[in-house]
């Protein structure tokens, strides 16, 4: 057992550390809400992406044993622009950012907004200068050839090396709605991005063509009835990817079986339960989030109450689901009214796949074992962290209306904030370490 009685070790997270300005200090701009979190593949890197279009990476530092990051570099990924054809402004908000495999000292990565793609080249540039010159004056202008009496050599002496963020190839003009996914295949030549109706295909090292593998936008746009809403490589088969819709389904394609995949491989759909159907069904069963597992043989979907888990060998229903926030299904209305059942929740794995992450509301993450379903709430907060070794308490929701809070880690659903939320996580891929945007700030918990 841990610290906290009655919890599993596997289920008790310390804090680690946090980056970001504190609430109180000032209004928070909407360009620093981070949008995107990714870890490299060997954890040694994370990026962020806010919607300002910058992105920052953070570096481990090395120094430590234990895992903790430092600020590495930061550089303006995207710009705002303006389509003139449609008359649309093209925020720069970083939507995602997928990190290519490690070949040499420098790093690379594909930052993408609504409709543009680029390739980025991070790596420490080494600068020189050149001194013992006499044939110029300080200011740099030439000396007078009567006043020079020798021929001086000059010397070149090495400046500290600087971090340079380059953009490498972009890719533009393939998607006429925005941009919600983007993954980088197997084989590390080829990605691909997915729109509200299509899924294109590219090769990295050719940014001026790409090739469309899913179309399922209807002749007549009237018959429109779901949208692409999350798409993803295979881990290790370079031909098999994944996407889910806003009907709830989970769609396996498989590259070998035609150029356009419009005919799905496989279909994961759980049937509807009639008798709990609502206006709200369809809205809450879109699905955010899709994942595969980091051996290939699970997909993890994340809806705006659930999270489950599928075997790609059985398609008829998830072998797992595990409630997120279900206190919320009695405020379904409320959310809708502000708009917060069209969140975007995030979910994702344990580097061995025994565990899973996802957000919620009032910075509110819940960590569950998969093998055990056992799980716990927790709260991503400065004012409930107490040192830079506290080990985090559960969180309990009061859900009956006299309720009333006893202690600091109870909140009563009423009370609960709905700007406060977390959707955008990463896991660590070989450490028992956890990213989590929480508006402005970064917070990193660990075991």
């Amino acid at each position: 057992m841990s610290l906290i009685q009655g919890l599993p070790k596997d289920l008790t997270w310390n804090f680690s550390q946090v980056f970001g300005d504190k609430a109180g200090e000032g209004e928070i701009s909407e360009a620093d809400i981070i949008a995107a979190v990714e870890f490299s593949h060997d954890g040694e890197y994370l990026a962020t992406g806010d919607k300002g279009g910058r992105v920052v990476l953070f570096e481990r530092n090395r120094d430590h044993d234990s895992v903790e990051y430092r600020f590495y570099t930061e550089f303006q990924s995207h710009e705002p622009e303006f389509d003139y054809l449609k008359s649309l402004e093209i925020e720069e908000k970083i939507n995602q950012i997928k990190w290519l495999r490690r070949k040499n000292a420098a790093h690379f990565l594909l930052t993408t907004n609504d409709k543009t793609i680029k390739l980025w080249k991070v790596h420490n540039k080494q600068f020189w200068v050149e001194t013992g010159m006499n044939m110029f004056d300080p200011r740099g202008g030439p000396r007078d050839p009567a006043m020079i009496t020798s021929l001086r050599v000059p010397s070149l002496h090495r400046l500290e090396s600087r971090t340079e963020a380059r953009m490498k190839r972009l890719y533009a003009n393939a998607h006429a709605y925005h941009i919600n996914s983007i993954s980088v295949n197997s084989d590390d030549e080829t990605f691909l991005s997915a729109d509200d109706l299509r899924i294109n295909l590219w090769n990295l090292s050719v940014n001026d063509q790409s090739f469309n593998i899913v179309d399922m936008k209807p002749a007549n746009m009237e018959e429109l009835t779901e949208v692409i809403t999350s798409a993803q490589f295979h881990p290790t088969h370079c031909n098999i990817f994944t996407y889910s819709s806003s009907k709830g389904t989970i769609k396996l394609g498989d590259m070998r079986a035609n150029a356009l995949c419009d005919k799905h491989a496989k279909l994961f759909e759980e049937p509807a339960d009639a008798s709990a159907k609502s206006f709200f069904s369809e809205i809450i069963s879109s699905i955010s989030d899709v994942q595969f597992s980091h051996d290939g043989r699970y997909l993890m979907s994340r809806d705006y109450l659930t999270v489950k888990i599928w075997d790609l060998a059985m398609e008829r229903k998830p072998i797992s689901t595990f409630k997120v926030h279900e206190h919320l299904r009695p405020k379904l209305c409320d959310l809708y009214e502000n708009d917060c059942i069209f969140d975007k929740f995030g979910a994702a794995w344990s580097g061995d796949d025994s565990h899973i992450l996802t957000g919620s509301y009032n910075n509110h993450f819940r960590v569950v074992n998969r093998h055990n379903s056992t799980d716990v709430l927790l709260e991503a907060s400065r004012e409930a962290i107490e040192g830079p070794q506290h080990v985090l308490t559960p969180i309990k929701v009061l859900t009956a209306p006299s309720a009333k809070k006893q202690a600091r880690n109870e909140v009563h659903v009423d009370q609960m904030e709905y700007a406060q939320k977390i959707l955008h996580i990463a896991w660590h891929p070989s450490r028992s370490v956890v990213a989590l945007a929480a508006v402005n700030n970064l917070y990193l918990f660990r075991q």
